[in-house]
């Protein structure tokens, strides 16, 4: 499966539950509505570890598969581990170590998955996210945490994400409790990819899928609206932010 040419926008959805059949049946409802890639959400990790990714892969053997693990440590076995098991891009976070983001990359390469670096809890995400790109990675996931939104009313990643997008030179991706109006603003914001989970269809409380009917005319829906935008223009948009990155440490350098 080859992430090297990609398309924008991608809509991913995230499989944040417990329950492995859930997650299967969300995922066959989300492939059907024209979802891109599947999410193997850390609450799915932690209940049935790896065992959740084969399953998916065997489910969906065409679509690209994140293993949303949020390594701290280990980077480049764990790293291997999740490949093995069938996932096509991993997730190390910034709040770890630079040798550990330096070992995700380096097993990325190694066995031909993709790595998102995710500026969670970091102090300065703007800058985080910069340093990820150095380090290596290939996409920033700019993250507003489940527990700090819950603590700090009012929290969006959209806050910061116009910084975010142009800090770097590598494809953007915006989480944390977005509605279906955000969530479709974000590739017109410079940030395609776009991740659909809680609350929109996955139960933000209970970690199962949203009980409202008609999950999957909602997910329909909403690709529908994101690919109202031309692929092509934020092909465009990544390749000029690269030209425009790449100007800036130029000039740093001199």
């Amino acid at each position: 499966m080859n992430l090297d040419a990609l398309s924008f926008p991608i809509v991913q959805i995230s499989l944040d539950v417990t329950s492995l059949d859930e997650a299967l049946e969300t995922a066959a409802l989300a492939v059907d509505a024209g979802v891109d890639w599947l999410e193997a959400g850390t609450p799915l990790l932690l209940a049935h570890g790896l065992r959740a990714v084969e399953a998916l892969r065997q489910r969906f053997p065409e679509h690209p598969i994140v293993a949303d693990l949020k390594t701290m440590d280990g980077g480049y076995l764990e790293t291997e581990m999740m490949a093995k098991a069938g996932a096509n891009l991993v997730v190390v976070m910034g709040r770890a170590h630079e040798a550990t983001i330096r070992r995700v990359v380096d097993a990325g390469r190694d066995f031909g998955v993709k790595v998102m670096g995710d500026n969670l809890a970091a102090t300065d995400r703007v800058a985080c996210a910069r340093w990820m790109e150095d380090l290596g990675v290939d996409f920033i996931v700019h993250h507003i945490g489940y527990d700090e939104r819950r603590l700090i009313a009012g929290l969006s990643p959209l806050d910061e994400l116009d910084a975010v997008v142009r800090a770097v030179s590598i494809p953007v991706q915006a989480v944390g409790g977005l509605s279906i109006r955000q969530a479709i603003e974000c590739p017109a914001r410079g940030a395609p990819l776009v991740v659909i989970g809680a609350p929109l269809v996955i139960d933000a409380d209970e970690f199962k899928p949203a009980a409202a009917a008609g999950l999957r005319e909602v997910l329909t829906e909403i690709c529908r609206e994101i690919r109202k935008t031309q692929r092509s223009m934020f092909n465009s948009q990544v390749a000029s932010r690269k030209s425009q990155v790449a100007s800036r440490k130029a000039e740093s350098e001199r």
